[in-house]
């Protein structure tokens, strides 16, 4: 059974930086690339920054040049440097595999203040 643990969500002030973690059971994480979802209230969930199984990374144009999409294949364990924060990033944050896999774990909230 997929599981998906989000974590590193938080309250955050325009300008400031999270970082969200994800550990991943082994079978949906060992051999796919790996991605970072939000869901904005009102809006469709959208796939912000992929890393593939041999790092290689892409990024939606909103997040480029400010988040940083990385894993940890040792600890089956994806992250995402947020820098830079602006109100507009304000969602649930998820991951899975991409394209997603199994169900979604339960999200981390990540709330921009202006």
């Amino acid at each position: 059974q997929v599981q998906l643990v989000e974590s590193g969500g938080g309250l955050v002030r325009a300008g400031g930086s999270l970082r969200l973690s994800c550990a991943a059971s082994g079978s949906i994480f060992s051999s796919n690339a790996m991605g970072w979802y939000r869901q904005a209230p009102g809006k469709q969930r959208e796939l912000v920054a992929v890393i593939t199984s041999g790092g290689s990374t892409n990024y939606v144009d909103s997040v480029k040049g400010r988040f940083t999409i990385s894993r940890d294949n040792a600890k089956n364990t994806v992250y995402l440097q947020m820098n830079t924060l602006k109100p507009e990033d304000t969602a649930v944050y998820y991951c899975n595999a991409a394209p997603r896999y199994g169900s979604w774990g339960q999200g981390t909230q990540v709330t921009v203040s202006s």
